[in-house]
């Protein structure tokens, strides 16, 4: 027997099944699941709307009856599918620029005899070529079973799409990373490059990823809980200095273990830098974001001269010369962030802050020259070595 919840998507779903919807509109969600159909068709009619009371600003400033109450009930759809959406898991959010407009409508919209537009009405600028309702949940048929699972979006980039899922038979969370639809056919290659890159990569404090689908320009990987920077946060207060240590020294095996491949990850930050939890503050960290690597000696990417990076060394020039130096840079920062719990590069002091002055040295004959000798000069840090207790993040 159906659920309840079940009953009300089914409905819900079953209500926009025969709606006609203009192609320039489905074509826009071809990602969103279940709710496709829904989403375009929303879309579209308040494009319509909307480009009917940019005509009317003009003229006489009043939005006919009609296209008022077509409007208040439009509004009330989308809030109640927005409702029974949430209700079973799934969810869905509206542009902040379109969200905007809803919310000013809803001052002066009126059903009976029209509405006046107000004198501060400015003209509503049309999406017309990108989505403007974004599900965090949509589908996806596991490989070699008919069964499909449910994905919730998780986070965003410049290029891609995280999603989380959890697979039926083994009943364990595993994450997928979707390219965004709008990539040019470089950063397609170079986003399928990162794949086959870290699918060559075996280390315990490196992301693994499993499986490519050149279909929808997606790959499955290793699921984590966060990024070092929420786990930093969320635990500062109770995280021992040698929990720090030994996160510190992970993040740091990673790299060393990257850069003894011949790689250089050239976008090491507190984001990038993922963590699986454990029962307490326990935690494994996984470098994670190969998207900027570089092959040492070689252009891996086609990135040749255009800074790019979370946290940039201000004496390079161009990534064409990029260097181990210039990721000791980084490293330096996200050193300082594990110890202390705040982004304030002097924020540590003792012998940990000598080991950050060396690794953002101006200077850079001056920094250390690998990731080996600060693996080491860590290793050998008493839990005196912060000089005074670390602080809560600023």
């Amino acid at each position: 027997m159906a659920t309840p919840e079940e009953l009300m998507l089914r409905d819900l779903l079953d209500k926009y099944a025969s709606v006609e919807v203009d192609r320039a509109y489905s074509r826009l969600y071809p990602e969103q699941g279940l709710a496709s159909r829904m989403f375009a068709y929303f879309h579209g009619a308040l494009n319509d709307l909307f480009a009917f009371m940019n005509s009317k600003a003009r003229t006489n400033r009043h939005f006919n009856a009609d296209e008022s109450r077509r409007l208040i009930a439009l509004m009330e759809e989308i809030q109640d599918a927005r409702t029974i959406l949430r209700r079973v898991g799934m969810g869905f959010e509206v542009t902040a620029v379109y969200t905007a407009v809803l919310d000013y409508c809803k001052t002066f919209l009126s059903e009976s005899y029209g509405s006046g537009i107000p004198d501060d009405f400015k003209r509503i600028e049309l999406v017309k070529y990108e989505p403007v309702f974004i599900s965090s949940e949509t589908e996806i048929r596991l490989p070699d079973r008919w069964k499909s699972v449910k994905l919730k979006m998780v986070g965003e980039g410049a290029y891609a799409r995280v999603y989380e899922f959890t697979d039926p038979e083994y009943g364990s969370k595993f994450a997928l990373k979707r390219a965004k639809r709008d990539l040019s056919e470089a950063d397609l290659i170079r986003f399928r490059k990162e794949f086959e890159l870290l699918k060559k990569l075996r280390f315990p404090y490196v992301l693994e990823v499993h499986r490519y689908s050149s279909d929808r320009h997606e790959y499955t990987m290793e699921h984590c809980d966060e990024t070092l920077a929420q786990y930093i946060e969320r635990n500062n207060a109770r995280l021992s200095f040698e929990t720090r240590r030994r996160v510190a020294l992970q993040f740091l095996y990673g790299l060393y273990y990257l850069h003894s491949k011949g790689y250089l990850h050239r976008d090491v930050s507190y984001r990038n830098v993922l963590v699986k939890r454990y029962d307490g503050v326990a935690a494994v960290v996984k470098l994670s974001d190969f998207g900027l690597i570089k092959e040492l000696d070689s252009e891996f990417t086609r990135t040749n001269s255009e800074l790019r990076g979370t946290i940039l060394d201000p004496t390079i020039q161009s990534f064409k010369e990029y260097d181990v130096v210039n990721e000791i840079y980084s490293i330096g920062f996200v050193l300082s962030f594990i110890f202390s719990g705040r982004r304030d590069i002097a924020a540590c002091r003792g012998a940990v802050r000598a080991i950050i002055d060396k690794c953002v040295a101006h200077d850079r004959a001056s920094r250390y020259q690998s990731v080996r000798p600060i693996i080491f000069e860590i290793e050998g840090l008493s839990s005196s070595a912060l000089g005074s207790r670390s602080e809560a993040p600023a």
